[in-house]
This record gives structure tokens, C-alpha cells and sequence, in this order.
């Protein structure tokens, strides 16, 4: 399959990572997938950008870009002159500091924003990579080495802040895990990786692979 890049993908993001990954008594299979290497930027998309639950609501928190004269995606540089990673930080904690797994997992995704990657791209390699490993999804990842318009399992933009998609009911997992706020808005789909990470922690791979 191929994906576009994305800043703390939504959990549809990871459920198709994990879809092909086999798990047995005595082995895993991992699954593979390419992320996007060759396109241009677009803006208003999941690729500098994330949605958390808070209290108040649904609320998206987004990486300032610099508007350069590429617009490569791997070229793509992050704007440091204004405080973003602190003002993310602090909004997480706000947000997450009462749900079950939020003190295990915070340190670790506060390292990767603080490392103050120069580019979008390498940043959300990091963001990725990092939730691959704690939910425990075994995936192959590459990144394209050029552009091609038509590829079979394309899922560059369907995951999109603007389009609704049925991908968690297609496979199977539309059911809901806990959610913090669900007591006042109900279960909430299309957030965060963030989101079912800090509230199932190690059990998150159990909804994502429909365990």
C-alpha cells in the first residue's frame, strides 16, 4: 500500500498498516507499505497537522511550515520562530494527563518534538516509526523514489481532515475504545494515534488488528 506523510496520524493510519501483519503463537509476519516521498505539499491535510480530544472539545494542533520555493514534501522545513512545541506540550498535557498510559508515553513523544527536525517529512518518519514500535505493529516501511499517479492499494488522499472515510468499518474495527471525554461527547473517530495510545497503551494493538 502507499500513504502520504502525516504528523500523528489518525488511528485509520495505523489500521492499515497493521491490516497485513500476521501474528501467530510463534511468529509475526510484518506488513509493508511506502510513504509518499515524491509529491508536492498540500496544505490543510493530515500531513502537518493532527486532531486530539480535549476537554472543550475536538482541537487541532498543527507544525508551522516555512513557504519556501520547493514544495517537494521531503523540503518541506518547520517554522521554530514562534513557541509550537511548547504550546503542543502543554495542550497534551491538558488534554491526556488523566488518561491511563499518557505519563508512560509522554517523555518519549516530547524527545521527538523537542529534537527540532528541520523537515517535516524526517519528523513525521520519527512520529511514525515511534507508534509503530509502542502499538506493536510490525510494518516495513519505504519511502517512493519517484511519483507515480496510479498505484494499486492507493491510500494517499483518502485520509483527509476535509473527507469522510469508512476504513475502520471495512475492517472491521468500528467498534470504540475508551476515550477520556466519551462520558461528554461520545466516541469520537478520526483522531490521533495519540488518543488510543494513551488510553489502551500495550492494548492498543488489540483494536487495531481486531483481536
Amino acid at each position: 500500500m502507499i500513504l502520504s506523510t502525516a504528523y500523528f496520524p489518525p488511528v485509520e493510519y495505523f489500521a492499515l498498516l497493521a491490516r497485513d501483519m500476521t501474528l501467530s503463537a510463534d511468529r509475526v509476519i510484518p506488513s509493508s507499505a511506502k510513504i509518499e516521498a515524491c509529491e508536492s505539499y498540500q496544505k490543510q491535510s493530515w500531513r502537518n497537522r493532527c486532531l486530539i480530544m480535549s476537554a472543550s472539545g475536538t482541537e487541532m494542533l498543527q507544525v508551522p511550515i516555512v513557504h519556501g520555493k520547493s514544495r517537494l514534501i521531503t523540503d518541506i522545513r518547520i517554522e521554530y520562530s514562534t513557541p509550537w512545541v511548547t504550546r503542543t506540550e502543554r495542550t497534551l498535557d491538558s488534554a491526556y494527563h488523566t488518561s491511563a498510559f499518557y505519563d508512560h508515553y509522554r517523555g518519549g513523544i516530547f524527545d521527538i518534538l523537542e529534537s527540532r527536525e528541520e523537515c517535516l517529512f524526517e519528523l513525521n518518519m520519527k512520529i511514525i516509526n515511534y507508534f509503530l514500535e509502542k502499538t506493536g505493529i510490525a510494518c516495513n516501511i519505504v519511502k517512493t523514489t519517484d511519483f507515480e499517479t496510479e498505484v494499486p492499494d492507493d491510500w494517499r488522499e483518502k485520509i483527509h481532515p476535509k473527507r469522510q472515510n469508512s476504513i475502520l468499518e471495512e475492517l472491521g474495527l468500528e467498534k470504540p475504545y475508551f476515550q477520556v471525554f466519551s462520558g461528554k461527547y461520545g466516541f469520537i473517530k478520526g483522531l490521533s494515534i495519540m488518543d488510543l495510545l494513551f488510553n489502551e497503551g500495550p492494548d492498543s494493538i488489540l483494536f487495531l488488528k481486531k483481536l
